[in-house]
């Protein structure tokens, strides 16, 4: 882990409200936070390293965002993908290969909650 003392989260969606809601309420909790407003940028980040999860929107304005979340699981180490949906579209979210989907509007302790869990997930996994 880089950045806070509980990982780094990169927050990619086309909204600055939103990213900037995530941002602020993930530092509280002791995360470094990266932000992405676009598939390339988010790509960017990513090859800098480490990053221990990403916030994902699935609509980035005229861009949808399975396709990262495929490069993330095939990353080394992989990381972690919270996808960020419209409450219609969770069921297909989930078979996008997401690791965890947040509904839209979601609740700040949700957030939290799920990024806690996957940012220690992959070490629990690396010790099966």
């Amino acid at each position: 882990m880089t950045g806070g003392s509980c990982g780094t989260v990169l927050v990619v969606d086309d909204e600055p409200a939103i990213r900037l809601l995530c941002r602020v309420n993930l530092q509280l909790d002791g995360y470094a936070v990266l932000e992405a407003a676009t598939l390339a940028a988010a790509r960017e980040a990513l090859a800098a390293g480490g990053v221990d999860v990403v916030l994902l929107d699935l609509h980035l304005g005229n861009e949808r965002s399975e396709a990262l979340i495929a490069e993330c699981a095939a990353a080394e180490p992989r990381v972690p993908v919270v996808l960020v949906t419209g409450s219609a579209e969770v069921a297909a979210a989930r078979r996008v290969g997401a690791d965890a989907v947040l509904p839209k509007p979601f609740e700040i302790e949700a957030l939290a909650a799920t990024v806690s869990r996957l940012v220690s997930a992959p070490a629990a996994a690396s010790t099966r």
